[in-house]
Parts: C-alpha cells; sequence; structure tokens
C-alpha cells in the first residue's frame, strides 16, 4: 500500500487548505503537483491508484478546511442555524436568516446527490494529472468569463454593496460627555468607553490601558455584524431558484481543475449577485458540503486505508485548518475591491504549463 510521508502530507495540507478557497481547486492542485514533482510523490500521491488512501487522505482534510470556514463564520452561522430550527418551530419562513438557511439547504442538495452517487466515476475518469491540467485551463477560462461579461444587474449590486460598505464605516459621533466639562468638573471616560465618571477641577483621567483597543475592537465586531446582514438580505433578494442554480454549479468541482468557489461565484456573479455577495454566499455555500465531503471520507481513515498515516493526517489537518482560516480572511477583504482575473491568468498559465511539461517529460 502507498505510503505518505510527513513531508508529503505537509504540502498536502497547506494546498488543501489554502487552494480550497481561491478559486483555482484544491483537486486540481493536489493532482498536478505530485505529478509534477514525480518520483514517490507520483506513486504516493495518485488520486486515481486503486486503493489509494490519498483520496480519503485529501478528501478528509476537508473537515479541517470546514472547522476553519465554521470558526470564521461562526456568528453568521449561529443566526443561519437559529433561522432554520425558528422555521421548523413557527411554521413559517420569513426572516432573512430563515430564508438563507432554507436557501443553502436547497443549494446544497444537488451537489450532494450527484457527489454521492458519481464521485468515484468522476475521480477515475477525470483524476489524471493531464486532464487535471486541461480542466484548470478551463477554470481559468470561466473565472475571466465571469469578470468579462459582468451582467448589469451585478454591476449595479457591486455600487451597492460599496455604497453598503461607506454607509456602514462612518464613525459614529463621538459622545458629548467624554471628556467634556459639566458644571466645572471633568468627565473621564470609562475603561472600554462605556459610562463616565464625575472628577474634581483638573485634567480627564487616562483611560485604562487597552480599553480603547477593546472598545475599537468591538465596534469593528459590530460593523462585520451589520455588513453580514446587509449582505444576507441582498442575497436572499435574488431568490430560492437562482440560489439552487448558484449551488448546482458545484458539481462541476467535482472535476479535478475546476473550483467549486471559483464556479459559484461566477454564477453568482451572472445570476445578479455583487462580486463580494457571490464570494460570501459561495464560502457558506461550501461549508456543508466540504463538511459532509469530508466526514463521509474521514471514516476510511480509521479503517485499513489509515494504516501507518495517521500521524501524517493530523499534521497536514492542522495546516489545512490554519491555510484555510488565513485564506478566508483575505479573500473576503480582497473581493470588497478586487477581481477574479489575477486567479483567471494563474490557473490558465499554470495548467498550459503543467499540461506542455506533462506531455513532453
Amino acid at each position: 500500500m502507498s505510503h505518505i510521508t510527513f513531508l508529503e502530507a505537509s504540502v498536502v495540507g497547506l494546498i488543501q487548505g489554502v487552494s480550497e478557497l481561491f478559486p483555482v481547486s484544491s483537486l486540481g492542485h493536489n493532482v498536478l503537483i505530485p505529478a509534477l514533482v514525480g518520483g514517490s510523490w507520483a506513486s504516493d500521491l495518485n488520486v486515481a491508484k486503486s486503493e489509494s488512501p490519498y483520496l480519503a487522505f485529501i478528501v478528509g482534510l476537508h473537515v479541517a478546511t470546514a472547522i476553519a470556514l465554521l470558526i470564521y463564520f461562526w456568528r453568521d452561522w449561529v443566526r443561519i442555524i437559529g433561522g432554520f430550527l425558528s422555521s421548523i418551530r413557527d411554521r413559517r419562513i420569513e426572516t432573512v436568516d430563515q430564508k438563507l438557511a432554507w436557501m443553502i439547504l436547497l443549494a446544497t442538495i444537488p451537489v450532494g446527490l450527484v457527489g454521492v452517487g458519481f464521485e468515484h466515476t468522476f475521480r477515475v475518469l477525470f483524476g489524471k494529472p493531464i486532464r487535471a491540467a486541461i480542466f484548470l485551463i478551463i477554470n481559468g477560462l470561466i473565472l475571466y468569463a465571469g469578470e468579462r461579461f459582468r451582467t448589469r444587474r451585478s454591476l449595479a449590486a457591486d455600487a451597492e454593496a460599496e455604497a453598503a460598505e461607506r454607509s456602514g464605516q462612518r464613525p459614529a459621533p463621538r459622545p458629548r460627555a467624554a471628556g467634556a466639562t459639566v458644571a466645572g468638573a471633568a468627565v473621564s471616560p470609562a475603561t472600554g468607553g462605556g459610562g463616565a465618571t464625575l472628577s474634581g477641577p483638573g485634567p480627564a483621567a487616562a483611560p485604562r490601558p487597552g480599553g480603547m483597543h477593546a472598545s475599537g475592537q468591538r465596534g469593528v465586531r459590530q460593523q462585520e455584524a451589520v455588513r453580514a446582514v446587509q449582505a444576507d438580505r441582498r442575497i436572499v433578494a435574488v431568490g430560492n431558484v437562482q440560489g439552487v442554480i448558484i449551488g448546482s454549479a458545484q458539481i462541476l468541482a467535482l472535476l479535478a481543475g475546476i473550483s467549486r468557489d471559483g464556479v459559484a461565484m461566477v454564477t453568482g456573479m451572472f445570476r445578479g449577485l455583487s462580486r463580494q455577495d457571490a464570494a460570501r454566499f459561495s464560502f457558506l455555500l461550501s461549508t456543508p458540503v466540504i463538511f459532509a465531503a469530508g466526514f463521509l471520507k474521514v471514516g476510511d481513515l480509521f479503517g485499513p486505508l489509515g494504516n501507518g498515516i495517521r500521524g501524517q493526517v493530523l499534521v497536514a489537518s492542522i495546516l489545512s485548518g490554519v491555510g484555510a482560516y488565513v485564506s478566508v480572511r483575505f479573500l473576503i477583504r480582497y473581493f470588497q475591491t478586487r477581481t477574479l482575473t489575477p486567479f483567471a491568468i494563474y490557473c490558465v498559465v499554470f495548467g498550459l504549463g503543467s499540461a506542455i511539461y506533462l506531455s513532453v517529460k
């Protein structure tokens, strides 16, 4: 049986965590990179090889990736799950959280059914390095088309999201009491920016160290929460049918080289979402799909396929989770002002270079 070294596991884990959320296909990279390195990497890390632990290994890492997404979006998932439970309890779907919960559920069903029924077939047919390179080129063309042929609705949604972003970043009015003098008494800020205390005449007392920092952090979190609710309101406005279409696009990610988040983002923009809302929706859609895929395969790692590599799985999972968390933090901010075009260029160049190299070596 193939063995996976700690070096191989570390590289694969980091690649999985980063490329799963970047629109460049984690599966495509995990198929191509071992083939490009060659030697024991090509034999140990062969996703299409019969009885290879590699597929269970990389898909099992999805659990770590999904956990990272849950940690980053935990406040959103608390709202969404609460909305789902309240909709069942009240037997109605009215609030934004309730609508978004059912939208995600319905949008996840198509890719879930196809994944369970045809994952093995897709792996055998398309898990070859040269085919992964070709699909990576196609992925790049999809990303480029998504930016080049943006609809008017999507561009208008960009303007709306930017306006909401600017309004959410306006500084709150400074409380009149802070540092002011009332009836000859100085008012000093209390710790954490809350309340005020009266002191005798003279300069105001200095705030305790860390107080304003904590207050600022709370303000940032409150602004992020407001922006998230505003984004969810825009997402649910497109309706469940469009949501299912966006979610169904993830089926293409069963082809090594096609990015789940990339095709979901492009489809979301074509269906009228702004770029940053499409990115947010794609990450929310990815979480249950990635977690389910990992959960179904992680059991294999506790069976014969996992013998001798469980330590490697632990190391790779830690790196995958850290890489995914850092990636989603970066991408959420990136897509507020920037485009998919750099990723499109990367996919075409890397895919084309890989295809040429694999054809002539």
